[in-house]
């Protein structure tokens, strides 16, 4: 069973910006509080993400890769709330993470994420990371598709 353990976080500077980034295209084909099925290309890799409840910053995460033309006509069906964003990946104090920059009408919203293997491991924090935003739901990629950040 695959299981995410993920921590978000607000980023406050650009000391992220020289690692190597990735275009991100995303929607959601279903999401309620008990689960989300997106859909996401990322290059030219396409992705089907079932994500079940999250329970503090647990929740069960099955991902498939899939043609990426059946990705694109997926994204069709969802609509406006396609989110567009680069993903930078890089390597802290022996720690990923993922920092997106978001386009569209999430424009200006910056987000870092870290996956863990318990919710209570300890992590170095760089410069760059701000306000801890892992239990706020506004920061969730499949409510910022139906609520965008321009619009808080």
């Amino acid at each position: 069973m695959a299981i995410e353990i993920e921590r978000k976080f607000l980023v406050t500077g650009d000391g992220f910006r020289n690692a190597p980034g990735v275009r991100f295209s995303q929607g959601y084909l279903s999401h309620t509080p008990e689960r989300t099925v997106r859909v996401r290309i990322a290059a030219e890799q396409a992705f089907l993400t079932i994500k079940g409840a999250t329970h503090g910053a647990t929740r069960l995460e099955f991902e498939y890769p899939i043609p990426l033309a059946d990705a694109q006509a997926l994204l069709a069906l969802c609509g406006a709330g396609v989110i567009d964003k680069v993903r930078h990946t890089l390597v802290y104090q022996g720690k990923t993470w993922e920092v997106d920059v978001f386009a569209g009408a999430n424009q200006g919203l910056v987000v870092a994420e870290i996956e863990l293997q318990s919710e209570d491991e300890s992590f170095a924090k760089p410069e760059w990371l701000g306000e801890e935003v892992t239990h706020d739901p506004r920061y969730y990629n499949a409510n910022l598709s139906t609520s965008p950040y321009a619009h808080w």
